[in-house]
C-alpha cells in the first residue's frame, strides 16, 4: 500500500496516495477511509466502495491529474472522480472550506465529499421507484448522471447508453466491493491478525 497523507478536512488521518503509475491502484486501499465517510454521510459503504471501483478507470494521481487538468480545464478529480459542479453543491450545501482543486491532492477529502454527495442524493429521492433498480443503483446512477436524470430513472425513464453501462459495471462490481470493505483493505488470503 502507498504512503499514508495526513488529511486536515476531515482530521481522522488520511487515506493512501495512488500510485503514479495506474496500474497499481486498487480502491480497496481506501476501505477504512470508505467506511468512515459512508457512515459520517449516513450511507451504504457498499455503495460507495462500488462507485469508487466505477470510478476507477482512470489514473488519479495529483500530477497526472494536473497535467489532465492542463489539457482538460473540465475534468473531474479525486479517486472518486467528481466534476466541479456537483463539488460546489456539495461544498455550499455542507460548508466545506476546501476547494475542488483539493480533491486530487487528498484522497480522503476526495471520499468525504463522494459520500456526502450520495447522501445528498438520497434525501432528494423519492422513497418511491420502480421496482427495475435498487436504491443504491439509482444514487449510482445519480452520481454518473446528476440528479434530474436520477429522478427521472427513478420514474421510469430508461437509462441512455452511458448510464446503463455504468450500470452494468456497478452491478458487476458490487460483490468485488463488499470482499474489499469486508477484508478492510487487506488483500485476499491476508489475516486480519497479521494486518
Amino acid at each position: 500500500m502507498s504512503a499514508r497523507t495526513t488529511s486536515a478536512r476531515d482530521g481522522r488521518g488520511g487515506a493512501p496516495t495512488p500510485p503514479l503509475r495506474p496500474g497499481g491502484y486498487d480502491p480497496a486501499d481506501y476501505a477504512e477511509t470508505v467506511a468512515r465517510a459512508a457512515e459520517a454521510a449516513g450511507i451504504s459503504p457498499v455503495l460507495l466502495m462500488t462507485v469508487l471501483h466505477n470510478e476507477a478507470y482512470k489514473p488519479h494521481h495529483p500530477l497526472l491529474e494536473r497535467l489532465w487538468q492542463w489539457w482538460k480545464p473540465g475534468a473531474s478529480f479525486g479517486v472518486a472522480n467528481m466534476h466541479r459542479a456537483a463539488f460546489e453543491s456539495v461544498r455550499r450545501e455542507h460548508g466545506l472550506s476546501g476547494r475542488w482543486q483539493d480533491l486530487r491532492d487528498d484522497p480522503a477529502f476526495a471520499l468525504r465529499v463522494a459520500a456526502l454527495h450520495l447522501g445528498d442524493l438520497d434525501r432528494v429521492l423519492p422513497r418511491r421507484h420502480v421496482r427495475r433498480y435498487t436504491r443504491d443503483e439509482l444514487l449510482a446512477l445519480g452520481y454518473n448522471a446528476g440528479e434530474r436524470n436520477m429522478r427521472a430513472f427513478a420514474r421510469g425513464v430508461p437509462p441512455g447508453p452511458m448510464a446503463r453501462s455504468y450500470l452494468r459495471r456497478f452491478r458487476a462490481r458490487r460483490s468485488r466491493a463488499a470482499r474489499a470493505l469486508a477484508r478492510g483493505g487487506r488483500p485476499d488470503g491476508t489475516d486480519a491478525a497479521a494486518g
